[in-house]
C-alpha cells in the first residue's frame, strides 16, 4: 500500500469483515451486519480508486463516495449500539477507526478543492 489512507482502509475493512462474521455467528443478526460489511468495505475500494482518477474532479468524486459510505457505516455502528447489539466498547473501538479514517478522507478532499481555487 503506498500510503497511510490505503493502509488504514484496508485495517478497517478486515475488521468490518471480522466484525460481520462475529455479528453474524455470535449474536445471530444477519440484515444490519450485512449493510455495514457492503458500506465499511466499500470506504477503502473506493477511496483507492482514486488512484486511477482521470482529473482533480474525478479525485474528488471518488474520496467523496468513500465519505458517504464511512457515514453509512457509521449509522450502522450506531444503530448496532442504539439497538444493544453491540456494547459501548465495540462500538467506541470500530468508531475511533472510523472517525480517523473520516477526518483524512476530509482533509485529502479539502486540500484538493483549495489547491483547485487557488489556480
Amino acid at each position: 500500500m503506498d500510503n497511510i489512507l490505503d493502509s488504514k482502509c484496508m485495517a478497517f475493512a478486515v475488521r468490518i469483515v471480522r466484525f460481520y462474521k462475529f455479528l453474524v455467528h455470535d449474536k445471530k443478526e444477519t440484515v444490519i451486519s450485512k449493510q455495514m460489511l457492503r458500506s465499511g468495505t466499500s470506504i477503502g475500494a473506493n477511496a483507492r480508486e482514486r488512484r486511477n482518477a482521470q482529473s482533480k474532479l474525478d479525485f474528488v468524486h471518488k474520496l467523496s463516495i468513500a465519505l458517504k459510505e464511512a457515514d453509512e457505516t457509521q449509522y450502522w455502528l450506531e444503530l448496532l449500539l442504539n439497538s444493544d447489539i453491540i456494547d459501548d466498547s465495540a462500538f467506541t473501538s470500530l468508531n475511533e477507526d472510523l472517525k480517523e479514517i473520516i477526518a483524512m478522507i476530509t482533509s485529502s478532499i479539502r486540500t484538493v478543492k483549495r489547491a483547485e481555487n487557488n489556480l
